[in-house]
């Protein structure tokens, strides 16, 4: 029988946006927050800028693809240490879809992940690409969502390869 852990999170999430009036109407408030947690520096947070958001603040659809991307590519390093693939650099441009009907209402119909990772050797690359649907397989945001999360990573070889 394969034994089971529980693992709590807990955040604050505060409304900044009170412009002394509260949400008399639609356009009387910012959409500011700030979300913080034990131990850890605050976020600051908005709506995305097609509602009425900060754009230089992260926003809930920024921080849902970047929790899939950060996942992905910490199970991605664990499985590659774990199958001896030395990777000496990461890096995701990862892309999400949201759609949204007529009423406001959406959701994500797929994220994108396109990791670039750099690995130490040629005879790794092979392995490095197929530890991809590994690390899909455990992490736990792409597995607790109800959209398709994609990869395309490439992979290349550092020039010098392992040293000495």
């Amino acid at each position: 029988m394969e034994k089971s852990t529980i693992h709590q999170y807990c955040t604050t999430v505060r409304w900044t946006g009170n412009k002394g009036v509260g949400t008399t109407d639609y356009q009387s408030y910012e959409r500011d927050y700030l979300v913080s947690a034990e131990h850890k520096q605050d976020l600051l947070g908005s709506s995305d800028p097609a509602f009425r958001g900060d754009r230089t603040r992260y926003n809930p659809e920024d921080l849902l693809v970047s929790s899939l991307a950060a996942c992905h590519m910490l199970w991605y390093l664990h499985c590659c240490a774990v199958e001896g693939v030395v990777v000496l650099a990461y890096e995701d441009s990862a892309t999400g879809v949201l759609w949204e009907g007529e009423q406001g209402a959406g959701h994500f119909t797929e994220v994108v992940l396109r990791p670039k990772v750099t690995v130490a050797a040629a005879s790794m690359q092979e392995k490095a690409i197929a530890l991809h649907h590994k690390a899909r397989e455990f992490c736990f945001i792409a597995n607790s969502v109800n959209f398709p999360v994609l990869h395309q990573p490439t992979v290349r070889v550092e020039d010098g390869g392992l040293p000495g």
